[in-house]
């Protein structure tokens, strides 16, 4: 049964007009902080009126009869609570109101609807550049999904967000986890439903976070990368057909760099300019994060700039690379790693992965360096591609090794 703090209180109302007289009596009913008045229809002396008690003071008649009728008042209205607890959805100052007036109970607020409305509003945002076209792509996937566990568990079209409650999210866990994906985009469909919960939350619509104590950890997943002989191997590669050799450019272009595909897509010239030490830099902004990322460009990256520089696509829009849509980016990379003889899923974002790994840390440029550059928001982020590397391990124990040598010889 779903409580709340619930409180009851009689008292005079001044007339905006009032001079003397007899004053209206109104209840007022809170409920967890909200509150709302109606009117008694009587109306008293104040003063013989009660302020603390919320009664008429006195033995008189009329002081006994006015009692007896806000006693039989505060009655029903504990009465009208009790029933609306009975239901064991969430009860507001609101509901308790139109209770007691006899109105017809307000219409209840959906989940699919207030989901549907949000993703609107963020469709609208992104024309202003407030959110990613991705963001919105995840958010309506992860729409569908609900939809699609309303129906598989519930029979529903749609759901009642005072229904949503712990048991609810973790049953749609399990469905995602069974019926959909694995364990960390799971989490991902869950943290976007948490958010449109929390929305709920903030405007008063629910009273309770239904994912409070609800945890939501990701794994650690190893992620792709191109080792050394790999990357030297896609560079060398001579390909006999255009479209292999441009992807794989702009691929090694992200290997130097550590862009993702959305940051090479929009990298104009003008991004590119004279950094603090007289070489060229690119100065962007990520735009998953729409945080800086500075980026000193390495030998192998401006040559592949300067080999598309007068590539019609990059002269007649200031783009600074003729990158293909990431759907035949990703298809003719699966094509590259097989030519190659690379035994590896090849996706674009591997480029990145390489970048961070291989091409960085694991030519010792610190992880303060590699973050900023990678536009991390936290070193937390970077840390996870320090972890994977064997190489670094191997170094660092090979110089305690030595130290320990050294110890026991002497």
């Amino acid at each position: 049964m779903i409580t709340n703090r619930f409180s009851l209180l009689f008292h005079l109302k001044k007339p905006n007009d009032y001079l003397k007289g007899d004053m209206p009596i109104y209840m007022r009913i809170t409920i967890d902080s909200q509150r709302v008045e109606l009117s008694a229809q009587r109306s008293f002396d104040p003063n013989r009126w009660n302020v603390k008690a919320g009664r008429a003071n006195g033995t008189k008649e009329d002081a006994k009869t006015l009692n007896s009728y806000l006693d039989t008042l505060q009655i029903k209205v504990h009465e009208a609570h009790r029933e609306l607890l009975a239901t064991n959805e969430v009860i507001t100052a609101e509901k308790l109101k139109n209770k007691l007036q006899g109105k017809d109970e307000e219409r209840p607020r959906m989940l699919l609807e207030i989901f549907s409305e949000h993703n609107k509003q963020m469709t609208n945002l992104i024309k202003k550049d407030e959110y990613a076209k991705g963001t919105l792509t995840h958010f309506e996937t992860t729409y569908g999904h609900t939809e699609s566990f309303l129906l598989w568990k519930y029979k529903l079209k749609d759901i009642s967000i005072d229904k949503i409650d712990y048991g609810f999210v973790s049953d749609f866990e399990y469905y995602l986890k069974t019926e959909i994906c694995a364990h960390n985009t799971a989490m991902k469909y869950l943290g976007d439903l948490k958010k449109i919960i929390l929305i709920c939350v903030s405007r008063r619509w629910l009273f309770y976070d239904p994912f409070l104590g609800y945890k939501m950890t990701r794994r650690d997943v190893q992620k792709d990368f191109l080792v050394e002989t790999e990357l030297q191997a896609i560079v060398e590669k001579a390909f006999v057909t255009e479209r292999l050799s441009l992807v794989r450019d702009i691929f090694i272009f992200s290997c130097y760099t550590g862009l993702a595909y959305a940051d090479v897509k929009k990298l104009k010239l003008s991004e590119i300019r004279i950094g603090i030490d007289g070489n060229k830099w690119l100065f962007i902004q990520r735009q998953k994060s729409d945080t800086p990322a500075p980026v000193p460009l390495l030998p192998p990256a401006l040559a592949i700039l300067n080999k598309y520089k007068d590539h019609p696509r990059c002269v007649n829009s200031d783009l600074a690379l003729p990158i293909l849509c990431n759907q035949k980016m990703n298809e003719y990379l699966k094509e590259i790693a097989g030519v190659c003889e690379i035994n590896k899923t090849l996706t674009y974002h591997t480029a990145r992965h390489t970048f961070a790994t291989t091409v960085t840390l694991n030519n010792n440029v610190p992880i303060e360096s590699v973050s900023k550059m990678m536009g991390h928001k936290s070193l937390k982020q970077t840390q996870h591609y320090a972890k994977i590397l064997n190489k670094k391990v191997g170094e660092d124990m090979a110089i305690l090794s030595r130290h320990l040598g050294q110890k026991v010889a002497v």
